[in-house]
Order: C-alpha cells, then structure tokens, then sequence
C-alpha cells in the first residue's frame, strides 16, 4: 500500500481527515501544517498519496507539487473557487466539501495507479557488476566462437533463452558456460 502524507494548514483539520482514512483501513504516514514538513516527509520515503490543501502559511500546493519526487501523487483539496484557478494537469483534485465516498473512490484509484506504477519500476534493473558482465561477455565469446554468431547474435540469443526459461540473463551465461565445461572468473 503507498505511504500518505496529509498535509493542512490547520493540524486539526489534517487531524480529523487522518481519523476517518484509518477507521476505512488506510495506513497515514504523516500529518503535516506546512509545505517545508511535506517535502522533508516525501524524501524520506520511496512512493505514495500527499493529501494537500490549496495554501500553507510557507508555501502554495503547487510548489509543493512541483518537488514531489517520482514515485508520488497529489491529492488537492479545495473549494471549488479555488480548483477553477488552479492548473490540476499534473494532479488530482476534490472539490471540498466532498462527500466521503467520493474521498474513498478518488484514494482507492490513486492507490491502484500507484501500485501499477511501483510494479513498473520496481523491478528495473539495476547496474550490472563487473563479474556479471564477464560472465555474459564469456558466454557471447563462446556463442560466437562455436556457433559463428556475431555479436549481436549471441546477445539476442542469450537474451531470448533467459525469457524463455525465466531467468536473468547472468544466470543464463553461467549456465551455458557450465554446460560446455566452461570456467570463468566469479
């Protein structure tokens, strides 16, 4: 589940809101009054909801916005006055007063979009060591040597039986090195 800041500029208010969220079963991170607590609370966590109202007494919604790290979404309460000035492109609104259903459907949707987007980017790759890249380079030589294959070639065939077999490809170069009685370097 994404972490959830709230953040009012009265702490009553952030309060309140963070009581009726946890009596429907939503984990809140954090209750903030000021634009400075927001941003200090999204860089020390890796994803999730700010629940924001228009103004804080350092700072508008909008700047907050524009330093939300990647992996967060803004939920901007405010009146409907307000939500007419405001450029809500980049983020979702609720137009306050709301009726709690519609707070409970517009968090659940935030929640399905940012669960879809942290299994995205979650498992992304990351750097290879310089021991995995021997290995896989290991591999291509030995591909091109007994398959006359270029180079290309073996990467894409080393790439193609890692997917079929649903394995990384280091793994898939130290298998085909084993299988040819290959030693390499670990």
């Amino acid at each position: 589940m994404a972490d959830i800041i709230i953040a009012f500029p009265k702490l009553d208010d952030a309060k309140n809101l963070r009581k009726l969220l946890i009596r429907n079963g939503y984990d809140v991170n954090m209750v903030c009054s000021s634009g400075a607590q927001v941003i200090d609370g999204v860089n020390r966590l890796d994803g999730g909801i700010v629940i924001s109202g228009y103004r804080f007494s350092d700072m508008y919604y909008r700047e907050i916005n524009e330093y939300l790290p990647k992996g967060f979404q803004m939920l901007l309460l405010a009146t409907p006055g307000k939500l007419a000035e405001c450029d809500v492109r980049s983020l979702v609104s609720l137009a306050m007063p709301f009726k709690m259903q519609d707070l409970l459907n517009t968090l659940g949707m935030m929640m399905a979009q940012h669960n879809r987007w942290n299994k995205r980017h979650k498992g992304r790759p990351g750097v290879r060591s310089e021991n995995d890249r021997r290995a896989i380079a290991a591999a291509k030589g030995l591909l091109m040597e007994r398959n006359k294959m270029t180079e290309d070639e073996a990467h894409k065939y080393i790439q193609k039986l890692s997917m079929d077999s649903s394995t990384n490809m280091v793994e898939t170069a130290e298998m085909i090195l084993e299988l040819n009685g290959k030693e390499w370097d670990r």
